[in-house]
């Protein structure tokens, strides 16, 4: 397989994130882990696991405000009556936030809210959406699709670029396959083989990939140990009582661990981790 876009020799473009509290750089040198709850669900809820997840070594929040769900009746998201309580939470913690949009109409009622707008991976194919987030100023955090081919997975990030916005990273979270032990089946070829011939960051979601608790901290070590920019981990207080995906989340205790064991193998590999505390 020929991606049209691949570069001969590739070097990896860094995506710089604009806080209000400083400015992070996904592709560098640097490891980017994002962690939160799958949904933002309340002050509280939220508050709480951003102070957990800075303390262990997250360097930016990620939270859903609208939840595409594939049950309409299942959890769909707070929406706007979040909004407040979320800078507020962000201000006090001096995190950005990553969130999903799942209508060119939320891009501009979230502006405001989020640091990077997330396209899921049922929207990867939704070119109006991809258009619009190509005229915007934020980056663009792009999920590959769960049947997507990798050149489908690339060809969707330059209808982002080809509208004037270059800061887009991708994000691997699994495809769908034969096996049905997991979810589905993290494909970690693809985040060695874009990050060889492209030039977009890469960064790894292991708990969509698989959705069972125990295997996520393994397969974030596994996609730091490929050269993966980063990973998304999804992170409650009381996994049992999340409103969504409550069995791939990790405990405040899960995420500590996994990420004392993320810094020893990024010490091995002469990477730094990079942290909250913003410059």
């Amino acid at each position: 397989m020929e991606i049209e876009s691949m570069q001969t020799t590739p070097s990896t473009q860094i995506v710089k994130i604009k806080t209000a509290y400083g400015t992070l750089d996904i592709g560098g040198p640097q490891f980017s882990v994002l962690a939160g709850p799958c949904s933002i669900e309340s002050h509280d809820q939220f508050l709480e696991t951003a102070k957990s997840v800075k303390s262990s070594g997250a360097c930016m929040l990620r939270g859903g405000i609208w939840k595409m769900r594939t049950s309409s009746k299942t959890f769909q998201g707070l929406g706007e009556s979040s909004f407040d309580f979320i800078k507020s939470v962000c201000k006090e913690t001096n995190m950005g936030l990553v969130s999903e949009v799942t209508d060119a109409r939320q891009i501009e009622e979230v502006f405001d809210v989020v640091d990077m707008f997330q396209v899921g991976s049922r929207n990867m194919h939704n070119y109006s959406l991809l258009k619009e987030l190509g005229r915007q100023n934020k980056p663009v955090l792009l999920k590959r699709g769960f049947a997507s081919l990798i050149d489908e997975w690339i060809k969707a990030a330059e209808y982002v670029t080809n509208g004037g916005n270059q800061n887009v990273i991708l994000c691997e979270r699994g495809i769908r396959t034969f096996e049905t032990a997991t979810r589905n089946t993290l494909d970690l070829n693809a985040v060695v083989y874009v990050k060889k011939n492209t030039h977009f960051p890469v960064i790894v979601d292991p708990s969509h990939a698989v959705g069972i608790r125990a295997l996520v901290p393994d397969l974030a070590i596994a996609a730091a140990a490929s050269g993966a920019d980063g990973i998304i981990v999804e992170v409650h207080p009381r996994p049992k009582e999340a409103l969504s995906d409550g069995p791939q989340a990790l405990t405040f205790d899960d995420f500590k661990t996994m990420m004392n064991k993320i810094e020893r193998v990024l010490t091995a590999l002469d990477r730094p981790l990079q942290k909250a505390t913003l410059v």
